[in-house]
């Protein structure tokens, strides 16, 4: 098996260049042919990454955080070359969806070694130009995207950490914004909401910020997205949801409403989107779910 194993190290605070070396050791041991690329920004291992597959190999690796796995969803996604993840990021929540959060670089490079893959969805975003982009995890807009805006602009803590300190700095303006939300359900019906919202979410994975799970019951492998939303309420009630988020209870909150869809169109005028931890568009943008798009290794 040839695997071309991709790392940033521009990354924010991960991905660094020791878990890459290891995992292609470990990889090379039982003569698995790896080659490490590292690019010095995103468009450079995107470039890197991209040639690797025109030259041709078997599979992709990634030795990162959720940024640099989605770089490599643009390049395999319905390809069939298989996804492995060694998770050594900031946040790590695709991983933590696919259950590989916990895997050392050990572990992680013995189950690409192994070569037990599954198909899994992806979702698909469609930019008011028309261009798209993949993500694994999570799209936050609204209070999210603002936290992570916050988040990305510190500089201490590293870690986690620095998410939830910029939400309780966020939560002290927080206000309602307006949406324009059209969504096509499970059933094939279709609903619009209308209105202030806290924020909209589309998960195809559970958990985004480093864990926090706002997509409980997401299955990446169901073909469907699970669309959050959150109507505005007292500023002490919302404070008296977050403990809820933390532990993936907020389905019971009145001003929540969790669906299944497989689209989403998402308006509101000023807001960005995030996507995998990463800015990925203002809105308006569309959400359609891909199913079975990426071939991923998966612990036997």
């Amino acid at each position: 098996m040839r695997v071309a194993l991709l790392v940033n190290p521009a990354a924010r605070a991960g991905a660094h260049t020791g878990a890459a070396t290891h995992a292609a050791e470990r990889l090379r041991a039982p003569g698995v042919q790896t080659a490490s690329l590292s690019g010095g920004s995103a468009a450079e291992s995107s470039q890197l990454l991209r040639a690797a597959l025109e030259v041709g190999v078997d599979a992709v690796a990634v030795a990162g955080g959720d940024g640099t796995v989605n770089l490599a969803l643009q390049e395999v996604a319905g390809t069939g070359i298989p996804l492995g993840i060694v998770p050594s990021g900031t946040g790590n929540d695709f991983a933590a969806t696919l259950g590989l959060r916990e895997l050392d670089v050990a572990a992680a490079a013995d189950t690409i070694a192994a070569g037990v893959t599954r198909d899994i969805d992806l979702a698909r975003v469609t930019r008011a130009d028309g261009s798209t982009q993949y993500y694994g995890s999570v799209l936050a807009s609204g209070f999210d995207s603002k936290v992570n805006d916050r988040a990305n602009a510190m500089r201490w803590p590293r870690g986690g950490s620095r998410y939830n300190i910029a939400i309780l700095i966020e939560f002290l303006t927080l206000a309602g914004i307006p949406y324009d939300v059209e969504y096509e359900r499970a059933d094939g019906t279709r609903a619009q909401v209308r209105g202030d919202l806290v924020m909209a979410t589309v998960g195809n994975g559970r958990t985004y910020g480093g864990g926090i799970p706002i997509a409980p019951d997401a299955d990446p492998a169901d073909g469907l997205l699970d669309l959050v939303l959150v109507r505005p309420a007292g500023r002490l009630r919302l404070l008296g949801l977050l403990p809820k988020v933390y532990r993936g209870t907020h389905a019971s909150v009145p001003e929540v409403s969790i669906t299944r869809v497989r689209s989403v169109r998402l308006a509101s005028p000023g807001v960005t989107a995030y996507a995998d931890g990463d800015p990925i568009g203002a809105l308006p943008l569309t959400v359609d779910v891909e199913p079975r798009a990426l071939r991923i290794f998966t612990p036997a």
